[in-house]
């Protein structure tokens, strides 16, 4: 994908995406704050490394989720 930026085309420029700012506070896991606060790194990144940053998130997600023991009634 080609990035449009005010050198190459000031009249396509956009303006940056506003970001939501995850807090730590709002995630009861720990482990999926540390996760989560990687993505920070999304902002600087060109667009076409968007796709493995966050395959790369989906991934430590899944395992840190499935980490945990079963709770509730179902489990052995």
């Amino acid at each position: 994908m080609t990035e449009l930026n005010e050198e190459q085309a000031p009249e396509a420029a956009q303006p940056p995406p506003e970001w939501p700012e995850p807090r730590p506070e709002d995630i009861g896991d720990p482990s999926v704050a540390a996760i989560v606060a990687s993505l920070e790194s999304v902002k600087a990144m060109p667009v076409a490394g968007h796709e493995a940053i966050y395959g790369e998130l989906h991934d430590a997600l899944l395992e840190s989720l499935n980490e945990d023991a079963p709770s509730g009634n179902g489990g052995s």
